[in-house]
């Protein structure tokens, strides 16, 4: 009964636009489902909560043919890149493999349109496809943790944050995940007002809305399963220096302890030492760097902190079993299949 209520009392005080918002959603090669479904749903359950036609929505791919997303799954989509208005707000939904998905006809097809002056969105990966098409430079902009080592080393221009969406001007983009929900309701409350913006959040029981203020990767206590303000203090600063790394005697001395003490601490909550601790992070930030872009294994090397390939490659292979080398060959024979 208060949900009736609550609908009438919307459908009462909502007027239909004298022309639905229109939003193009171009699929590119292995989206992510989850990102495209929770935005497309967000504009359904907003037109059902209204009683109006608020929003119209088209799909569109490079071709016009059929995509796979990431979980093997294919939509159909009812155009090929055609041109769009002022009017229209247009989503570009990435997904894995960015790099490949971001075609050259994706790109130039970015370029022309963004001529026209529509609002553009990235969601997930796909800051990568607009900034690739030169749409983000000079603005603020985010992307999947997993991709930002990547992003920052190729696009300088592009003032790279850590929050889970941002707005700037008319570039949009997302880190991904449950996030075009959280947009979404923006955009609404933006268009019809915070009580709708509401209602849909409550349809999609989502009870925790998250704005641009807020940060994507959960905090490093979380992470690691351990609350311990010095542990934590030491990580983050491990984190935040990949390219230099800093002696593990200057890390315990910035926390008030002595070396000794900090190597007991990490085998206590993480059961290895501060230097093995900090080598996986230097490692994995490498694994990114060689599967998501061009840069040569050298400058990958350096960009993490080792000072020659050939103690890079020891450690690496010690680590995940492979050389950089096999490591890039391997992925570039995955994106070829």
């Amino acid at each position: 009964m208060i949900l009736m209520d609550i609908f009438d009392q919307l459908v009462g005080t909502i007027e239909a636009p004298a022309k639905p918002r229109r939003f193009v959603f171009v699929l590119l090669e292995e989206f992510t489902m989850l990102c495209f479904s929770a935005a497309v749903e967000s504009l359904r359950i907003a037109n059902r909560m209204s009683g109006r036609d608020l929003y119209t929505w088209v799909l569109m791919s490079e071709s016009g043919a059929p995509v796979r997303c990431s979980a093997g799954i294919e939509f159909v989509v009812q155009h090929e890149l055609i041109d769009v208005s002022r009017d229209d707000t247009v989503m570009i939904c990435g997904g894995v493999n960015i790099k490949t998905a971001s075609s050259k006809k994706i790109v130039n097809w970015l370029r022309r349109e963004s001529r026209r002056g529509p609002l553009m969105a990235g969601l997930c990966t796909a800051g990568y496809t607009l900034a690739k098409a030169g749409l983000l430079d000079g603005k603020r902009a985010t992307i999947h943790w997993e991709n930002q080592d990547s992003f920052i080393e190729e696009f300088e221009e592009v003032e790279l944050t850590k929050s889970v969406f941002v707005v700037d001007g008319n570039r949009i983009t997302t880190a991904g995940g449950t996030l075009s929900i959280d947009l979404m309701l923006k955009l609404i409350a933006q268009d019809h007002g915070e009580d709708l913006a509401n209602a849909v959040a409550d349809q999609l029981i989502y009870s925790s809305i998250r704005t641009d203020q807020d940060t994507q990767r959960l905090s490093i206590p979380t992470r690691i399963g351990v609350r311990h303000p010095k542990l934590s203090q030491v990580i983050q600063k491990m984190e935040q220096n990949i390219e230099e790394p800093i002696s593990p005697s200057i890390l315990a001395r910035d926390v008030n302890m002595s070396t000794r003490q900090l190597e007991r601490l990490f085998r206590r909550y993480l059961n290895r030492s501060p230097k093995r601790y900090y080598m996986e992070l230097r490692l994995q930030k490498a694994r990114n760097l060689l599967m998501q872009t061009d840069m040569s294994v050298i400058n990958v090397a350096l960009a993490c902190g080792f000072a020659s390939p050939s103690h890079f490659s020891k450690c690496y292979r010690a680590h995940y079993d492979t050389t950089p080398y096999r490591e890039r060959g391997a992925q570039s024979s995955r994106l070829a299949q």
